[in-house]
């Protein structure tokens, strides 16, 4: 059932993308197109972190704690993979130190990419408490929110947008949750969630 649902996800019509984004990198302003690194397909993770906050989403964290170690997977397979924020890059950078992460990071700070795709939300949005999120209007409950979205590059250099996911759908991108779904307490919750380097260390 999951491998069929999997191909409904992936026979999707597609979007092309007419915009153009350049995002904040390591390497200067780039385009898109860049992101893809030479391949042609590409994953963004709409990581939460708001220009006015000191650091990322906790949630947002415990999932990109899992992502430095998949890249390589990834890359061998024709799949690029950043997470982007509307941060400025000099604070990615420096929580990505923090937290000792290792896989691309850009900031979209100066373009329209998370509100067009639905992972930023304007003041008069929240102030109203009413967004389109996760397909639905709803309450947004934050200026950022989690999300995953799909492109696709062809050999002509269109770029096509495939899949997006937001909310519970990114919940099967955390193996630790998946792991921890086969154990008899579950996942318990996550009222004591901190950023890795702030759990008390068990004695």
């Amino acid at each position: 059932m999951r491998d069929e649902l999997t191909q409904k996800r992936r026979d999707l019509p597609w979007e092309a993308v007419s915009k153009s984004y350049t995002f904040d990198g390591p390497n200067g302003k780039v385009p898109l197109s860049d992101l893809f690194a030479g391949r042609s397909q590409l994953i963004v993770y709409h990581f939460m972190f708001d220009p006015s906050w000191d650091q990322g989403c906790k949630h947002c964290s415990f999932w990109a704690d899992h992502y430095s170690g998949m890249i390589p997977h990834l890359l061998h397979r024709d799949v690029s993979f950043v997470c982007i924020s509307r941060a400025p890059l000099e604070k990615l950078e420096a929580f990505k130190k923090r937290m000792g992460w290792t896989f691309p990071s850009y900031s979209s700070g100066h373009t329209d990419f998370n509100y067009d795709y639905q992972a930023s939300f304007t003041e008069d949005e929240v102030e109203k408490k009413q967004a389109f999120y996760n397909y639905t209007l709803q309450n947004p409950m934050s200026s950022d929110r989690e999300g995953v979205s799909v492109f696709y590059k062809d050999e002509e250099g269109n770029i096509f947008h495939t899949y997006s996911t937001y909310a519970r759908g990114i919940d099967m991108m955390n193996i630790t949750y998946q792991f921890l779904d086969l154990v008899p307490k579950g996942r318990r919750d996550d009222r004591g969630l901190r950023h890795h380097d702030q759990y008390v260390p068990k004695v």
